[in-house]
């Protein structure tokens, strides 16, 4: 009965070896981790450049509340 079990096992495991190389093997399996991280890389730099220039429209815009604009000065030297 062990030997049945044993041949049986092995006819499965070499069904699933072909199985997995028809659909592909690591060929395949390779190439689909390059497509995601190609994607995941493209994203990120799509990301990154907008978080960028909102970061620095923000930091122009607090500068410039901060600071205040020339007419502003202006105003309060001539009050002076």
């Amino acid at each position: 009965m062990i030997i049945v079990n044993l041949i049986i096992a092995v006819i499965a495991l070499i069904i699933a070896i072909l199985a997995y190389q028809k659909a592909g093997g690591v060929k395949e399996l390779r190439k689909q981790i390059d497509s995601i991280s190609n994607l995941g890389e493209s994203v990120a730099s799509k990301a990154g450049s907008s978080v960028r220039d909102k970061t620095a429209d923000m930091l122009g815009k607090m500068e410039s509340s901060v600071r205040g604009t020339k007419e502003k000065k202006k105003e309060k030297e001539t009050k002076k």
